[in-house]
């Protein structure tokens, strides 16, 4: 079966309070609206449309031209806007929205199986919602046929009683949807895709419709639903991650965004918050109360209560407590950052040592360094930036000021409390404010 996709993703959805449009929102930190094209890409249809008018040039930056953008004069006329780009290019046209980002692949395969299954013009995907107030009903006969949909402002008190309503999700028979959506007359000032259902019925067309769990169809258009669907999304990609072999001890307070990769046998801990483009390798432990976000962290790390943001961290590194990697950082493999360390913009090669209470910005460090208690990298002067180097193998004794731009030679050490402002040579000890080479003693 030959698919064509519309999507509809307009109107200035006044309930969210927001000058950004909807289907924009984040939702485990990616737009709503990203979700829903990525169910319908995995249907692989022959063409795609989505139909946008408020915040159309936001959407278009946000999602880039790839996708054919048409903007709708009108609500009821949305799907009708797509007409010139998707009639006759399949066989079934799929109706989906922008804001209903938990509808999944399996559902809507089952539903479009179900329209084949029926040879019908149109098929609905229906749910039953603890309270069908403000939905469409869905109308059947004694026999169980579809003969219609009332809207609630419509239906009668008997009616309103109903269950059964109408997710607004709907595929049809591409040869008899475009001529009938030429024949629907307004109602209310809108034209609704719902009456189609009677003009199907009248002709005598098969209309089938589909049941689909309520969670998934629901719409997000106030903060309050937005809220409730991110904790529903949150507890799929949490139990996605824990089929796939990660531990989170405590699922209801770890926060994945759906962007984020994760090692097997790795253990997340309590309050961890992974975002971004992250990606966490196998047997690591992070968390508790710890924040990772656009970051890379190798195999065997050990990261707890700390921020790491636009860092890179090879394997077998320990961070924190309370540890703060800022972007620009590299840590090679075996590096231990201690409690109160923060690192900005550098290079820590393997095996170095950054115990705590020690800032490092601009540095490039070599291997097996022992960066000391208190050490600071004055990289700024008011006006720039200057960066520090550190070779293999340097002591830097606790309390050390480098003042940048600095060079410290392989094997070189600093007493404690010195001021460094000058290159130091390889294999010398400098001490002293400002530090200066220690001077050999005479027998």
């Amino acid at each position: 079966m030959s698919l064509s996709i519309v999507i509809l993703a307009a109107g200035q959805h006044n309930r969210m309070k927001s000058q950004l449009p909807k289907v924009l929102h984040p939702l485990a930190g990616r737009p709503m609206v990203k979700y829903v094209l990525d169910v319908a890409t995995q249907l692989e249809p022959t063409s795609l449309a989505l139909v946008v008018d408020y915040g159309a040039q936001q959407l278009r930056q946000a999602l880039g031209d790839e996708i054919l953008y048409v903007e709708q004069l009108g609500t009821g006329h949305a799907v009708l806007q797509a007409r010139g780009l998707l009639a006759g290019q399949a066989e079934t046209v799929l109706v989906l929205y922008g804001d209903t980002p938990l509808i999944t692949h399996r559902t809507l395969e089952a539903m479009l199986a179900h329209h084949t299954e029926n040879k019908a013009a149109i098929t609905l995907l229906t749910f039953r919602p603890g309270d069908p107030t403000g939905y469409g009903r869905i109308l059947r006969d004694k026999t169980g046929r579809v003969t219609g949909i009332i809207e609630q402002k419509e239906a009668t008190l008997e009616q309103r009683e109903i269950k059964e309503v109408n997710s607004g999700i709907l595929c049809f028979r591409d040869a008899w949807l475009w001529p009938h959506l030429e024949r629907l007359q307004p109602k209310h000032g809108e034209y609704y895709l719902t009456d189609l259902v009677e003009l199907a019925v009248a002709e005598g067309e098969p209309v089938a419709a589909k049941a689909a769990d309520a969670t998934e169809v629901m719409g997000l258009d106030d903060r309050v639903k937005l809220a409730r669907a991110e904790a529903l999304m949150r507890q799929r990609i949490n139990e996605g991650w824990m089929l796939a072999g990660v531990t989170l001890l405590d699922p209801a307070s770890t926060y994945i965004e759906a962007s984020v990769e994760v090692g097997q046998d790795t253990v997340i801990y309590p309050n961890t918050h992974l975002q971004g483009v992250t990606a966490i390798g196998r047997n690591c432990r992070i968390g508790p109360n710890t924040i990772i976000r656009d970051s890379t962290v190798g195999s065997g790390c050990v990261i707890e209560a700390s921020v790491v943001e636009g860092a890179t961290v090879e394997d077998d590194v320990d961070v924190g407590p309370f540890a703060r990697l800022r972007k620009g950082t590299h840590l090679a493999k075996g590096v231990h950052v201690g409690n109160f360390g923060e690192i900005k913009n550098s290079y820590l090669g393997p095996g170095t040592k950054m115990g705590h209470f020690s800032y490092l910005g601009d540095a490039t460090l070599g291997a097996k360094v022992n960066v000391g208690a208190g050490t600071i990298t004055c990289n700024y002067d008011g006006e720039r930036k200057h960066p520090t180097v550190i070779e293999d193998d340097v002591f830097i004794g606790s309390d050390t000021m480098l003042v940048a731009p600095v060079k410290v030679g392989k094997g070189a050490k600093t007493g404690a409390g010195a001021v460094v402002t000058r290159d130091v040579p390889p294999g010398q000890v400098v001490y002293g404010v400002p530090a200066k080479a220690k001077k050999k003693q005479v027998r």
